[in-house]
């Protein structure tokens, strides 16, 4: 799939970078509804990784699908919920510092239970028939002193959703009769069904709604198929280092040091 980028339509206090992958509410708490620029095609993760928060507010990042083309709104909703799904044909969940894993009952449990060990040790993540590389869907800390420590905790889900640096996703799965389930990622680990029996005649667009207490979100590039040499560079030279600081004492061209610190 073509590499993801925000709708150049969007929430009146939505102000886009230049590449159109980040997404910041330069103001209050609402009108920070974004939308992906393309429909998302079956199993092709839409990944945020969150930039920026801002205190003060209460409630957090929404992420969700809707079939409405953004071209096709008289006016983009202040909000995703309830305004956005009122209009129907959109499914939208609302991320919480705990509570994000959806129950085979449609209930929502906390996240961090029934998980099983080594979770992150396979290098794909299986949703129903869909297989998505792992590599970026973990958040990473910034480099620092303990940076080290904050990215275990990101990879075993210990830290919550809505801190900066998590990376939140959302993708849809087909299902044998035809219709499809809609599934959040945070973390690198699969929250479950949060919405069923989509339609899947007709395009659907993800939807990131950048409310209240989150400010700033980018877009994570997911790499499908086989890794490029670049991220292959990188997996072996983390695997030899103990604290990310190190990389800049290695003899390698400054471009792969920082791809190597930062993602």
């Amino acid at each position: 799939p073509p590499h993801p980028r925000f709708h150049r339509i969007h929430g009146a206090n939505i102000r886009l970078d230049p590449s159109q992958t980040q997404a910041t509410r330069v103001e209050s708490f609402a009108n920070g509804l974004c939308f992906s620029q393309q429909p998302l095609e079956p199993g092709q993760i839409f990944l945020v990784e969150i930039e920026e928060k801002e205190l003060g507010w209460c409630g957090h990042l929404r992420v969700g699908l809707t079939a409405h083309d953004p071209r096709s709104l008289a006016v983009v909703p202040e909000y995703s919920l309830p305004d956005l799904v009122n209009m129907g044909e959109t499914w939208v969940f609302a991320i919480t510092r705990n509570h994000n894993r959806v129950t085979p009952d449609g209930g929502q449990e906390e996240a961090g239970v029934s998980r099983r060990p080594g979770f992150l040790s396979d290098p794909y993540l299986l949703v129903e028939q869909v297989r998505i590389p792992r590599d970026k869907l973990a958040g990473r800390s910034r480099p620092g002193r303990y940076s080290h420590i904050l990215d275990d905790l990101y990879k075993m889900n210990v830290l919550p959703p809505t801190a900066r640096r998590s990376r939140i996703g959302v993708l849809y799965a087909l299902r044998p009769d035809g219709t499809a389930d809609m599934h959040i990622i945070i973390n690198g680990e699969d929250m479950g069904a949060s919405a069923k029996d989509l339609p899947t005649s007709c395009p659907l667009y993800a939807v990131v709604d950048i409310f209240a207490s989150t400010k700033s979100v980018r877009i994570i590039q997911v790499e499908y198929g086989f890794p490029s040499l670049q991220t292959l560079c990188r997996l072996v030279i983390q695997k030899h280092v103990v604290h990310r600081l190190a990389i800049d004492g290695l003899d390698l061209p400054p471009l792969l040091k920082n791809f190597c610190k930062y993602e």
